[in-house]
């Protein structure tokens, strides 16, 4: 969930270190901090609050150095707080340590350190972590971190410093950490986003290994010391790609680049006919597939179960990642699991993953970004392609891995040998002009939000292969403009929800002219005969116009097609309804971008 940098260097140290926890907040902002290394001394600098905090308190400081540490803080153990923020130092200011993770064995650990005289000073279990450093510390900082690691039991994306020693050593189990690769000047960085001003040549850490960087050299090793030979590899986004290009926010920035993403997510997937994709996996006689993912990535989930079944007639599951393992999950060799995770670091999906191969499967990851942790866990997979997704709110990805999704079932239905349907082909490569045509049509949603920002409840109701948009819509709702909202299978709602329909209630439904059209009419009548408010994305229907009181025009599109349509207007309603009410789009409380931790 937190933010990590390191910088050791020639350039302006503070400049360095605030800028890349700026690009570093949506992993969490409930307080910051640094650590330079100064005169022999360590100096550190703690804010509650977001960085903005930090940066005021040291615009006339002139603190300076070519060694520091920074990070930005998502609460799990103690409360944010200027005092539970990091950097954490032990007992004799020596060494300072940032940390993003659990540490499971903080109680026991904390028990003996206090009783070999150790002060622990916070509520938070990194303390913990410091401290077990400084007891092992004998004058090399590397072998004091791997001596504590080996007693350490959890999560960790380590790095840490000594006012003694001109470098900084960074470990990783579970939470991602990269190193960047300058000229005279190295980096420690949990994103790539935090460096990319600097350099594009990073290496990635995998879980137990551990780096010691100086101004000119990176050695990687495992947790047992032995040296490792790492890949250098080249980012290939661009500065610009984590701007907001003019934009007020990152979120409606991501949700206009939609065409765009869509389009990455499609280029050279689509050939004369013929799906391309390279899997590395042989998915020819697979007869079961399990699809695992969190949140928003959930949701594309239960829309790809609609795309494989339909197309391929395979079977397949559609499981929480947090619940998957702990329920003792019936796999069977020769199952595939999906996994999907825009961050590529979701720590409940990698550990769904880990259980799925343990247990024979095969695994396919859908992720977005290029050497995360998920992509390199699993046996093949897609990437999205869709660029960096900065708003917490996730939009383009969510997009993406329905494209994603749909490609990967095409793909499985030829590699069975059967026959493509060259229409919806030629429809899915015209996707992208569509989705910017819809974009482009929903800006009066701009004057309802007004209407909208003082309700207390919101209902999102869709039917088959669009319920789950009704679920996405009412989650976006929730997550930017804290307004409650609940997302049902329409035909549900008799069973309980209708009875908080009054004319307060605004009811969002999905209602393209599919299948289920004649039934939504009905479920429409049952609102409006209660009072309640109903807004409707809808492709045609006079039927529509005369129950809704407010009509979001979409395109027609086929079936397979039709959830990318419809989630857009309904992400664009979740955005400006937050705009209105002067909430903080791109940093909404208490959630994270990339969730790290269990």
């Amino acid at each position: 969930m937190c933010g990590i940098i390191g910088y050791i260097g020639h350039k302006d140290i503070l400049s360095v270190l605030i800028s890349g926890l700026s690009k570093l907040e949506y992993r969490g902002y409930d307080s910051s901090g640094l650590c330079v290394q100064n005169s022999g001394n360590l100096t550190i600098i703690r804010k509650c609050g977001k960085i903005a905090e930090l940066s005021a308190a040291l615009s006339q400081s002139s603190l300076s150095g070519k060694v520091g540490i920074a990070h930005t803080r998502w609460a799990t153990h103690g409360e944010p707080s200027e005092k539970n923020a990091h950097p954490h130092s032990d007992c004799t200011k020596s060494i300072a340590l940032v940390h993003n993770g659990i540490i499971e064995n903080y109680h026991s650990l904390k028990e003996l350190l206090e009783k070999e005289g150790h002060v622990i000073e916070t509520e938070v279990d990194s303390e913990v972590l410091v401290h077990l450093i400084e007891k092992f510390y004998e004058g090399d900082l590397e072998e004091a971190v791997m001596n504590a690691l080996s007693y350490t039991e959890g999560t960790f994306g380590i790095a840490v410093m000594h006012k003694d020693e001109q470098r900084i050593v960074a470990a990783r189990r579970g939470s991602p950490l990269v190193v960047g690769i300058g000229e005279n000047e190295m980096f420690i960085a949990s994103d790539v986003s935090a460096i990319l001003n600097h350099t594009k040549r990073v290496i990635y850490l995998n879980d137990n290994e551990i780096a010691t960087i100086t101004n000119t050299h990176c050695v990687t090793k495992n947790l047992g010391g032995e040296i490792l030979t790492k890949k250098v590899d080249e980012v290939q986004w661009t500065i610009d790609a984590i701007e907001k290009d003019g934009f007020e926010h990152f979120m409606l920035k991501e949700i206009f680049e939609q065409p765009q993403s869509i389009a990455n997510t499609l280029r050279g997937r689509v050939v004369d006919g013929k799906v391309k994709l390279s899997l590395n996996v042989d998915v020819k006689n697979v007869k079961r597939i399990i699809i695992t993912a969190c949140g928003t990535s959930w949701h594309s989930a239960l829309i790809g179960k609609h795309f494989i079944e339909n197309l391929t007639r395979i079977p397949v599951e559609v499981d929480y990642a947090s619940e998957f393992r702990y329920r003792k999950p019936i796999i069977y060799p020769g199952d595939i699991m999906v996994a999907i995770s825009q961050s590529g670091e979701t720590a409940d999906t990698l550990a769904a993953i880990k259980e799925a191969k343990a247990q024979g499967a095969t695994t396919l990851g859908i992720v977005n970004v290029v050497g995360s942790t998920i992509a390199r866990e699993v046996d093949g997979g897609i990437y999205l392609h869709a660029g960096p997704e900065m708003g917490v709110a996730s939009t383009k990805a969510f997009t993406g891995q329905l494209v994603a999704l749909l490609l990967l079932a095409l793909y499985i239905k030829q590699q069975k040998g059967e026959k493509l349907d060259n229409e919806l082909l030629e429809d899915l490569q015209n996707l992208p002009t569509l989705v910017k045509q819809t974009l482009e049509s929903s800006k009066k949603i701009i004057d309802l939000a007004e209407d909208f920002k003082d309700s207390k409840d919101f209902l999102y109701l869709g039917r088959g292969i669009n319920f789950p948009v009704a679920l996405e819509g009412a989650l976006k709702l929730k997550e930017i403009s804290y307004i409650h909202a609940e997302g049902y299978p329409a035909a549900e709602m008799k069973h309980g929800p209708i009875a908080l329909v009054d004319s307060h209630m605004p009811v969002v439904f999905i209602a393209p002219h599919d299948s289920t059209y004649e039934k939504i009419i009905s479920n429409m009548q049952e609102i409006k005969a209660r009072k309640g408010k109903i807004i409707a994305v809808s492709d045609k229907g006079a039927e529509i116009q005369k129950l809704a009181d407010i009509v979001f025009k979409v395109p027609s599109v086929r079936d397979e097609l039709s959830p990318i349509i419809n989630i857009l207007p309904l992400q664009l309603l979740s955005y400006y309804v937050a705009n209105v009410k002067g909430l903080d789009v791109d940093k909404p409380r208490n959630l994270a971008k990339s969730v790290t931790v269990e």
